[in-house]
């Protein structure tokens, strides 16, 4: 259903949704600071992560990685080792690479313009809005998918959100209800009704501060927004390793900057064929990844001395660890799983 957006003032329901995060906003750490750079940090962590699952490696992150220069000089595995559990680990490298972009291009003092801030490495359109307006004040709304829950719904809206319009035409849709020097609060306010009142499933109506003002509420038609007709159909992937062990030790290699698990370590992918009689068990794991459905076949080979081992990994370029050296390396999840539950 369309409606005549263009012709009529919708800033009254922009005031009830400020009026109720006044009183209902969640209580979170990083709410009281308008430091861009931990605004950054905690938007990249919280983009693929819930706040309660997240918030440990939050602080341990911050206490680590105080500003945007001890970021920039640590080396690559440790800013891995410090994002460990929260997976999607392309993310890490970002920030990274986006604390050195800030170091060269700005002296270290964070970008305060939205186009600046959109620069950045691993930075798109809403970690651009959501930092430039909550630090800096900038009259751009952080749309994201609680953006387009919210928004479908309360217009409405058949907009399909898989369009790749879509983020501005919710923009433009956001800017009519949102009140004026209040772009803060109202993209945060946006966040906690997505999350906490107007859930994709089961969403809390009767309790939404918006429930007079919705359309799709009032029509008994909440279920049919947001319209997305694009699927992205998963890929199948077929992976193999070779956990190649003497004793305690096993070998590993960093991931190169390509594919999928960039930098972290991980087994050998293939092996001498001498070594196929060496093989003890084998172990099929099933992992999602975003749009792959990867099929993971790790092979246990224990070789029967340290020689063979040492001369494996020095004509291949393995490194030769331990269990308790592992920990401070970075794998892939399924990689990590098989770690943890090693005979």
């Amino acid at each position: 259903m369309k409606t005549k957006k263009q012709n009529a003032d919708f800033l009254h329901v922009g005031e009830k949704l400020l009026a109720w995060y006044r009183t209902h906003g969640r209580d979170l750490p990083f709410r009281s600071t308008k430091d861009p750079y931990k605004i950054w940090i905690c938007e990249i962590i919280f983009q693929q992560t819930r706040i309660e699952q997240g918030l440990n490696h939050y602080h341990n992150f911050i206490n680590r990685f105080p500003d945007v220069e001890t970021l920039a000089n640590v080396d690559t595995d440790e800013v891995l080792l410090y994002w460990k559990g929260l997976g999607y680990y392309s993310r890490a490298l970002n920030l990274h690479k986006a604390a050195q972009q800030i170091m060269e291009n700005y002296q270290g003092t964070f970008p305060e313009k939205y186009d600046d801030i959109l620069q950045l490495k691993g930075v798109g359109k809403y970690t651009a809005a959501a930092i430039s307006s909550i630090c800096f004040g900038a009259k751009i709304p952080a749309v994201d998918g609680n953006f387009y829950r919210v928004l479908s719904r309360v217009f409405a809206d058949d907009f399909d959100v898989s369009n790749s319009k879509a983020f501005q035409y919710f923009s433009e849709l956001a800017l009519l209800i949102m009140p004026e020097k209040q772009a803060g609060p109202f993209n945060e306010a946006m966040m906690d009704l997505g999350s906490e009142i107007c859930k994709p499933r089961n969403p809390k109506c009767e309790i939404c501060p918006l429930n007079k003002d919705c359309l799709a509420f009032n029509l008994g038609k909440i279920q049919d927004f947001p319209v997305k007709s694009k699927k992205v159909k998963p890929q199948d992937l077929e992976l193999t390793y070779y956990f190649v062990e003497f004793g305690d030790s096993f070998l590993i290699k960093q991931r190169k900057e390509d594919f999928i698990w960039k930098k972290l370590y991980e087994f050998p992918i293939e092996i001498s064929e001498s070594f196929s009689k060496y093989v003890v068990s084998m172990k099929t794991v099933l992992h999602k990844l975003t749009h792959k459905n990867v099929t993971i076949h790790i092979y246990k080979v224990n070789l029967p001395t340290k020689k063979l081992l040492n001369d494996f990994a020095k004509e291949h370029d393995y490194t030769i660890t331990n269990l308790e050296d592992s920990h401070q390396k970075s794998f892939p999840k399924p990689l990590e799983n098989y770690l943890k539950n090693i005979d």
